[in-house]
């Protein structure tokens, strides 16, 4: 696997990052909203995110209705931090297309704050984990070159 390139947001105002390895997120200024939750608590809606990867795309039931969806990942250590949103299928959900969702849980605020969840968030962050495992394997499986 070749080098990641890891961009830094130093300089450039307030920034979430992930919990885990403090690899910048996204900025203050593309946060769109605060209201939105997730299995594990809240979960945050921005314009852009910078330093992830790509899941599989999904049809995923929620509570506003049908959408496509691709988990993001942390590029450096590989956290599921959220979803981003690819399509919607209702009109009135359509501001979510090519948004970002962090769950507030595995980011650390831009005052350096950590979120605290309960005892039922850390038991299905194992479902999370699980999560990441299998879609390290696929990366690796796909990016395997003949030499």
């Amino acid at each position: 696997m070749g080098r990641v390139f890891v961009i830094s947001l130093d300089g450039l105002g307030h920034f979430y990052s992930c919990k885990y390895c403090r690899t910048h997120l996204a900025l203050v200024d593309d946060l769109l909203s605060k209201s939105f939750y997730c299995r594990h608590g809240k979960a945050y809606l921005f314009d852009k995110c910078v330093n992830v990867t790509l899941g599989e795309k999904e049809d995923r039931m929620m509570i506003t209705g049908l959408h496509t969806v691709v988990d993001i990942f942390c590029v450096d250590c590989g956290a599921l931090l959220g979803w981003k949103y690819e399509a919607a299928y209702d009109k009135n959900q359509k501001y979510k297309e090519g948004k970002f969702i962090l769950e507030r849980f595995q980011v650390v605020g831009p005052d350096g704050s950590n979120y605290v969840v309960g005892r039922e968030a850390h038991v299905m962050g194992n479902a999370a984990a699980l999560s990441f495992v299998l879609h390290q394997a696929t990366v690796e499986t796909n990016t395997t070159t003949t030499e």
